[in-house]
């Protein structure tokens, strides 16, 4: 897949190839060799189609001068000293691999096709200066293409791809939206199969953690805002047309979508740690209900359907608990033209409704917990779910539930108290229902948890854990085998 060159690395190549460079005097000083000077010749400042002839006739000594080979160094080695000369040759490189692919594709075929590269990406510590930005746009179409050629070269294409990724991973982590752009861009180059795929998930602190923190941003919601998010409370259409969300412009957020779109096609290597790690079914539904434009709701209900195909026990509770089956009937008001989107559309929408004809509430509240986030959904707030419900939320697989709201109990939850509020009515429901397994929850540390809440800023905090605390005292002065078994 071609995508335009960023214009931050268009605006350094042009500006490298207008420089003047002493090519005799390099000579002179025995940088290059003059066989070498007369090849550089030959294909620079020419038209394409000379350039194209003048390749085509002796592709084994361009690739040579360039890669190396039978005793000799390649140009990036032999001038390593000369960083002008170095810079120009990258850029002469990047026109050649563009302009003429059987040449890529010779340079592929070369023993050791990265070798002259990989230590261009560390020759500085700002990963925004010439050389290393440079070095990367041509190592990312090479690695692009190899992986898509039968070649000899697997040992060292498993070598240069973590190298490569953890560079972009510095671009991906600066403020410069167009240093973000260019490491997304090369990171959608080279997810071009599962071994680039697998290695970039081996990797996936470095890789994909800056990209989930731009996404959120674009969201507009924080990690520990979910239960919001969960709520559905953005329109349909919340977005500008030049940007969303934390000043993330468009054309990056397509780019960040279309990664991880593509890494979604290892769904089910990939699937439950996305959730566990960046919550990606809340947040893709968010985004989903903001998308600006067409083609970003497609990526996004294609990735859905790609995660939850292959990840159905674990995804699909997350899916319902996110609303996502009522956002997607609301898309339908979009006009949507794509028809991989509407396709897309029609099998989500068949998925979750084949699911959610087969949930009961308890299902839903199970779902509710097992994501980490609350909200207050209907279970919350009925008597007769609490009544119907409690023992057997304190006895499934062996207290997982109960423990599950320890857990979220357990955070402090700063951007979203709501969370907290709805755990402690959970206890006072489970405390009033079962009052005889109230024991079960002090060993869970939930007792001593709702009593520190009482102190809590928050007032829906306070006035839940009181309640709960409020059902634990009524009890504490009556005998357990006084307790009425319910």
């Amino acid at each position: 897949m071609s995508l335009e060159p960023p214009t931050y690395i268009s605006a350094r190549q042009n500006n490298i190839r207008a420089r003047p460079i002493s090519w005799e005097g390099a000579v002179r000083a025995k940088t290059i060799t003059d066989e070498d000077l007369k090849k550089i010749k030959s294909i620079d400042k020419v038209r394409k189609e000379q350039r194209k002839q003048t390749i085509e006739s002796d592709v084994d000594s361009f690739v040579t001068l360039l890669l190396g080979g039978g005793g000799s160094q390649s140009i990036f080695e032999a001038a390593s000293k000369r960083q002008d000369i170095v810079q120009y040759m990258l850029v002469l490189l990047g026109d050649l691999i563009d302009d003429i692919p059987s040449f890529k594709t010779a340079l592929v075929q070369h023993p050791a096709p990265f070798k002259p590269f990989l230590p261009l990406l560390k020759t500085s510590s700002s990963p925004e200066e010439p050389l290393p930005l440079l070095t990367s746009s041509v190592l990312s179409t090479l690695l692009s293409h190899a992986l898509t050629q039968p070649s000899e070269s697997e040992a060292q294409i498993e070598e240069a791809l973590p190298q490569l990724y953890t560079y972009l991973s510095t671009l991906a982590r600066s403020s410069d939206a167009g240093l973000q752009d260019i490491a997304v861009q090369e990171y959608s180059a080279v997810l071009r199969n599962t071994k680039s795929r697998n290695l970039f998930w081996k990797q996936r602190e470095e890789t994909l953690d800056p990209l989930f923190k731009i996404l959120r941003s674009a969201s507009g919601a924080g990690r520990d805002q979910d239960s919001t998010v969960f709520s559905g409370g953005s329109s349909v259409r919340s977005a500008s047309e030049n940007g969303i969300g934390g000043g993330v412009g468009l054309q990056l957020l397509y780019h960040l979508l279309l990664v991880v779109w593509q890494l979604s096609f290892e769904g089910e290597l990939v699937g439950d740690g996305l959730q566990d790690e960046h919550d990606i079914i809340i947040l893709y539904t968010h985004l989903l209900r903001v998308s600006p434009k067409e083609k970003t709701t497609r990526l996004l209900l294609s990735t859905l359907l790609n995660l939850l195909s292959a990840n159905r026990q674990s995804l699909l509770p997350a899916a319902v608990l996110a609303r996502l089956p009522s956002l997607l009937t609301s898309l339908k008001s979009r006009h949507l033209t794509d028809p991989d989107a509407l396709e897309d559309l029609k099998s989500l929408e068949e998925l979750l409704d084949d699911y959610t004809k087969t949930q009961t509430t308890f299902d839903e509240y199970a779902a509710e917990l097992q994501s980490g986030h609350l909200r207050w959904s209907p279970p919350h707030r009925n008597p007769t779910f609490w009544r119907e419900n409690a023992r057997r939320i304190l006895d499934e697989n062996k207290g997982e539930l109960p423990r599950k709201l320890a857990e979220i109990l357990g955070k402090n939850w700063e951007n979203d108290k709501q969370v907290l509020a709805i755990g402690c009515n959970d206890v006072a429901s489970l405390v009033k229902e079962v009052p005889e397994k109230r024991y079960q929850l002090e060993k869970l540390g939930l007792k001593g948890r709702v009593m520190e809440l009482m102190q809590e800023a928050d007032e829906s905090v306070r006035w839940e854990s009181l309640r709960a605390v409020g059902e634990w005292l009524r009890y504490s002065f009556e005998s357990k085998t006084e307790l009425p078994l319910r």
